[in-house]
């Protein structure tokens, strides 16, 4: 069992592993700022995706590189959203999608396929069976981001299911480390999603 979470670090640098367990700290700890509706979830989550980039890049993956930095421009995104909310309103409340945000959702999800997609064709990645698994959680993250930079309670649907397809995933690649961290990030999410649920039903109650 030891083995199978260390094997992938037996020729990383140092520098590496500090690296991976400050991503591994930090992208918890986002999560968890993010059910408690603290806006530290961009902070804590913009160090872990900048990080990521950096180490993607390193290791040459460079269409999850691109991923990453696209959580880091919708974490500052969401920072906006957050502290300044608009229509004289203290805060950014947590809503459902209306009919309009579930379209764009949908949007986002296909054409976040479409250009992953391309990008393992365009630089002549061999696309295996489980790299489709990566292509569809991608779309599902991308939207989730989207809708959690809204205060949308969907978003955590999205990641519960992302979360799901790639927690499996990563353990078959023998990435064990990543996968405990997706596993405790689907724990998290669902948390989170029955949190948000409470809260939003109080606000409807309240109207």
């Amino acid at each position: 069992m030891v083995d199978f979470f260390l094997d992938a670090y037996k020729n990383a640098s140092i520098t590496q592993i500090i690296l991976e367990i400050v991503v591994f700290i930090f992208g918890i700890l986002s999560v968890w700022f993010a059910k408690k509706e603290n806006i530290w979830v961009y902070p804590t989550g913009l160090i872990a995706t900048i990080i990521s980039v950096y180490l993607l890049y390193v290791a040459g993956y460079l269409g999850d590189m691109m991923i990453n930095a696209y959580f880091s421009i919708m974490s500052i995104y969401g920072w906006y959203r957050w502290s300044r909310p608009g229509n004289d309103t203290v805060e950014l409340p947590i809503t459902r999608t209306n009919n309009r945000e579930k379209i764009i959702g949908v949007l986002l999800f296909l054409v976040t396929i479409a250009v992953v997609h391309s990008i393992y064709n365009y630089f002549d990645y061999e696309i295996h069976f489980e790299n489709y698994f990566d292509i569809i959680a991608s779309g599902i993250f991308f939207t989730g981001m989207w809708f959690m930079a809204n205060k949308k309670i969907e978003n955590w649907t999205l990641w519960i299911i992302g979360d799901i397809i790639v927690t499996p995933l990563y353990a078959y690649r023998g990435l064990g480390i990543l996968s405990l961290q997706y596993l405790i990030f689907t724990l998290l999410a669902i948390s989170a999603y029955l949190e948000w649920r409470k809260i939003l039903n109080k606000n409807n109650q309240q109207l």
